[in-house]
C-alpha cells in the first residue's frame, strides 16, 4: 500500500504541483479525515477513538508520534474548511484500487467499533463513505463482519 501512496498524483482540490511526498501528505490528510469524521459522528471523541486513530496512521504511513500528531491537526483543521466527505473521498477513489479502499472501509469500523458503541450516525457515515468509493452494501457489511470478528463482537 505505501509504494502505491508514494507514487499518488492527487487530483482536484488537493493537487499540488510538488513533489511525492507532498501528495501522500495529502492522501494521509484524507484518510486520516475520514476516520476523525467517523470518531465524532457521535459528538463523542472517545480516549479509545483518538489512540485507534493514532495506531492506524502510524502504522499505516510508517509515522512516527510526532508526525501523526500533526497529521490528525492538519486533517482537523481540513474538516473544518471542507464542505461535504467528497472532498477526501475523491482523494481516495481516485488514487487507491479496491483492496486498499477497502482497507480504509475496514479502519472506520474499526474506529466505529474502537468505544465499544457502534452509533447509528458512524453506522451512517460509514455508508456515505462507503457509497463515495463505490462499494456496494455487500461489500460494507463484509467490511463489517471482518472487524466484528476480529474483535470478538457478536
Amino acid at each position: 500500500m505505501l509504494k502505491k501512496l508514494k507514487d499518488l498524483f492527487i487530483p482536484t482540490n488537493f493537487k499540488l504541483e510538488t513533489t511525492s511526498d507532498e501528495s501522500e501528505h495529502k492522501l494521509q490528510i484524507a484518510a486520516c479525515a475520514l476516520l476523525i469524521e467517523i470518531a465524532t459522528a457521535d459528538d463523542n471523541l472517545s480516549v479509545e477513538e483518538q489512540n485507534k486513530i493514532k495506531s492506524l496512521m502510524k502504522k499505516t504511513f510508517e509515522l512516527s508520534d510526532e508526525e501523526v500528531i500533526s497529521l490528525i491537526a492538519e486533517s482537523e483543521e481540513q474538516i473544518e474548511n471542507s464542505i461535504s466527505l467528497y472532498e477526501f473521498t475523491d482523494v481516495l477513489n481516485n488514487n487507491l484500487n479496491e483492496d486498499e479502499k477497502y482497507k480504509i472501509i475496514k479502519y472506520l469500523w474499526h474506529i466505529a467499533y474502537a468505544d465499544g458503541n457502534l452509533d447509528s450516525y458512524e453506522d451512517h457515515y460509514i455508508k456515505t463513505i462507503s457509497n463515495n468509493l463505490h462499494f456496494h452494501h455487500k461489500d460494507r457489511i463484509a467490511a463489517k463482519m471482518e472487524v466484528k470478528e476480529k474483535l470478538g463482537i457478536a
